[in-house]
């Protein structure tokens, strides 16, 4: 599963829109997710709706938090899609098979089973995750709160009994022509995160846009071109082939 999780306090204002941006990743099997955060004042109505839209259209979630709140959420967020995803997989292929709406439907038994495979993949299917850092001068204060967060989701993707890797990557760069610079490709350890921020110059125009595709490229040309759909029904297969998991008539 390959995941962006974008962390900005505010609106794009260069280049492509972020929206668009975040509709292809979704074509390319990459789920976007956005942390809004603030701590006096509030996003703005623009800022705001903005955030919900990019999650919307990358097939992800939203949240607007404080400084405080950010590394719980980034966590919640990174499970939730990751449960999300495997559930509207699942979904998928009992209507393909059986003509069945949802896990909902199926018979309590079955249901049961079912309800456990899910649970085990959330914990052994391969986690890519992309991390997009807006480092605009507004995001200053933060950047402590962000660089915590970071280190926090990476000791919990730890803990998974899958694959996981975390690469960063921050915005605007420091040209005009640099829309985005990668501060640490994929990584499982920790250790390596570090303190990463400390020698970016803040401040610059917001060019979420950009830099969402930036990412995107990335990250089709590292983990490969495959839609959420196929991985999902690619990694269920290989789930019902390790275990006695869901049988009988309703094999997904």
């Amino acid at each position: 599963m390959k995941q962006i999780l974008l962390i900005t306090d505010g609106g794009s204002n260069v280049g492509e829109s972020p929206v668009s941006a975040a509709a292809q990743a979704y074509a390319e099997g990459i789920t976007v997710n956005v942390a809004g955060v603030i701590d006096e004042g509030t996003i703005g109505e623009y800022g705001a709706a903005e955030i919900a839209e990019i999650a919307r259209a990358g097939g992800g979630i939203s949240q607007i938090v404080t400084s405080r709140q950010l590394s719980r959420t980034v966590q919640m967020m990174t499970r939730q899609t990751v449960a999300g995803s495997i559930k509207q997989a699942v979904n998928h292929e009992l209507r393909q098979l059986f003509g069945v709406g949802d896990v909902g439907s199926l018979p309590p038994p079955k249901r049961a089973e079912v309800v456990k495979v899910m649970e085990e993949m959330e914990e052994t299917l391969s986690l890519s995750l992309a991390l997009l850092i807006d480092a605009s001068a507004s995001m200053k204060p933060k950047l402590r709160a962000v660089e915590e967060a970071i280190r926090d989701l990476t000791l919990s993707l730890q803990a998974r009994s899958g694959k996981s890797q975390v690469a960063v990557f921050h915005f605007p760069g420091d040209s005009m022509h640099t829309y985005c610079v990668m501060d640490s490709g994929w990584t499982s350890n920790s250790g390596k995160i570090g303190s990463l921020f400390g020698k970016i110059r803040m401040g610059g125009t917001t060019p979420t846009g950009p830099a969402l595709l930036q990412v995107v490229d990335f990250i089709t040309e590292t983990c490969g071109k495959i839609s959420t759909v196929e991985q999902m029904d690619t990694s269920l297969k290989t789930t019902q082939g390790d275990s006695n998991g869901v049988r009988s008539d309703y094999v997904v």
